[in-house]
Order: C-alpha cells, then sequence, then structure tokens
C-alpha cells in the first residue's frame, strides 16, 4: 500500500516550474540584441545560457559601426578582423587605439558604439612652439596625453589641425580643450598659477573648421573661466558615406597684433557625435576614461 501511495504521488507531482537556464539561447541573443552593450554584459554573467547568447556575432554586429571593416584596416592589422569574434572587435575598437605616432586617439563609446576621435596639441601646427621664449610643452597628469602646449607669451596665435579619417555616417562635433593659467601640485592638492594669464579679454578668439565636401564652421569668443579646462566649439560636419575618408581642417587663432597674450594651456581637440547632447558630462566623462 505504501508502495503503490508512493508511486502515485511521484506521478502526479507537479513539473518544476522553468527558469532562465531553460530559454534557447538563440531566443535569449535575439532578445540582448535590442539592448545596449553595458546591459548585455551585465546579463552575461546571469547563466551559461545568456553567457553564450551574449557572445553572438549577430548581437555584437548590431552594435558596431556599418564601416567597422574600414575601420579595423585604418586601425588595426587584417589579423584582427580575421581571427576574432564581433564581441572581441568591439572590445577592440572601444579601446583607446593610437594612430601618428600616438598624437591621436580613436575609439567607440562603449554605450552607445559611436566613435569618437582625440588629437594631442603635438599632432597640431602651432606658430612658434618650437620657440621656448614663448611656447613650453609641460607634463602633466590632466591630459590623457601626459603633456600639453603652454603658451608664455606671444603677438601672433594661430594653431592649425587636420585631420583625415573614414569617421563613420553621422553628424560630429568638434571642440579644443583650452586650459587658462598652469596647473600643478603643491602637496598632493591641485593648484593653478593665473599670474600670468592676460591679453584673451582684449580681442575673441576665432574657432573654425573646413572639410574636404565644402562644410564650414566657425564661432568666435573671449576665453574666460581661468584655473579649469574649458571646451570651446569650433563648429560640426556631417559625414554621408563611411567607406571613405572625410578631411577635415580646423584652426583657433587670435591674430590681432595689437597686444600680446599668454598663460594658456592647449591640450587638445576632441571631435565626437553632435548627438550626445549633454557635452560637459560626456567630454569630463570620455577625457578621465
Amino acid at each position: 500500500m505504501g508502495i503503490l501511495f508512493s508511486s502515485t504521488y511521484a506521478r502526479k507531482a507537479p513539473p518544476s516550474s522553468p527558469t532562465l537556464a531553460d530559454l534557447p539561447e538563440s531566443c535569449v541573443a535575439s532578445i540582448i540584441g535590442y539592448m545596449d552593450p553595458p546591459q548585455i554584459c551585465k546579463l552575461a554573467m546571469l547563466n551559461r545560457t545568456f553567457r553564450a547568447a551574449s557572445s553572438a556575432d549577430f548581437v555584437w554586429e548590431s552594435k558596431l559601426p556599418p564601416n567597422y571593416h574600414v575601420l579595423i584596416a585604418e586601425i588595426f592589422d587584417q589579423s584582427v578582423q580575421n581571427n576574432h569574434s564581433k564581441r572581441a572587435i568591439y572590445a577592440s575598437l572601444c579601446r583607446l587605439n593610437s594612430l601618428d605616432e600616438g598624437n591621436k586617439k580613436v575609439w567607440l563609446d562603449r554605450s552607445t558604439g559611436k566613435l569618437c576621435m582625440c588629437i594631442s596639441s603635438k599632432g597640431l601646427s602651432i606658430t612658434g612652439v618650437d620657440d621656448r621664449r614663448y611656447w613650453n610643452r609641460i607634463p602633466t597628469e590632466e591630459s590623457r596625453f601626459h603633456a600639453v602646449a603652454y603658451l608664455q607669451q606671444t603677438w601672433w596665435f594661430e594653431v592649425i589641425g587636420e585631420v583625415d579619417f573614414p569617421f563613420p555616417a553621422g553628424t560630429y562635433s568638434l571642440f579644443f580643450r583650452i586650459h587658462l593659467g598652469r596647473a600643478g601640485k603643491r602637496f598632493g592638492r591641485r593648484v593653478c598659477n593665473t599670474e600670468h594669464v592676460y591679453g584673451w579679454d582684449k580681442k575673441p578668439v576665432r574657432f573654425q573648421l573646413w572639410t574636404s565636401d565644402g562644410q564650414y564652421g566657425s564661432s568666435q569668443c573671449f576665453l574666460k573661466e581661468p584655473a579649469k579646462w574649458s571646451f570651446y566649439h569650433a563648429g560640426n560636419f556631417t559625414v554621408v558615406n563611411g567607406n571613405v575618408s572625410t578631411k577635415i581642417k580646423f584652426s583657433m587663432t587670435q591674430i590681432d597684433c595689437t597686444h600680446t597674450k599668454g598663460g594658456l594651456c592647449l591640450d587638445s581637440v576632441l571631435i565626437y557625435p553632435s548627438e550626445f547632447r549633454k557635452v560637459k558630462a560626456f567630454l569630463n566623462h570620455s577625457l578621465a576614461s
């Protein structure tokens, strides 16, 4: 009787409830394909099914820029494309990849897959930069490139740069990263000497950009807010075809020779997608990463 009751109970026992581990891997991959990369990486830690699904090539190919094959050829050698998964390619493009002997950094924003570029002051043409009476290269921890160009004094201020790169299709903004005053550390705390900052309130500085397909942008303003890093907008440009290089020329000038100016640190030029609306938040986070 006991044996019969036990067998009957076993036959009528309700089945166990399904868990996340029971979901088909292909189904999980289709779902997480709609999520952004940080969310996908978090879900990959749930279990084996999610970990395997998060590595699917079609999931990560949808996160890569449409012209990622061109970017790989520009930044890496062919082995990266041939021997790596799409997830590994995405991770590689999100790193700070160096170009032009380290004077340029290119990376994808981890959350959006949008391309950004930073150009060191060493990668710019600066009038008189080799004359130590006017300019110096000073080391600093506050630059991604570990050094900035410091202007002591000049009459003629002109900075020109060029970029020739296959930017993915979209609209981009170009900024100059500038600091009035010379920052340093004393007893472990940040200090800034603004004693030698002068002349920037006399005439505005002009920022401009040109592209090879005829686009133009410009702005001008007085340089303000000493003792802090500021981003000055030169203009926007739009890329239609990401499979060919877009050539951009940009400049920062103050060439009114009626007065001298000095006490300025020029760090870099930053190019990033214009759709990133929270400019300062993005720039500060980007340059700290």
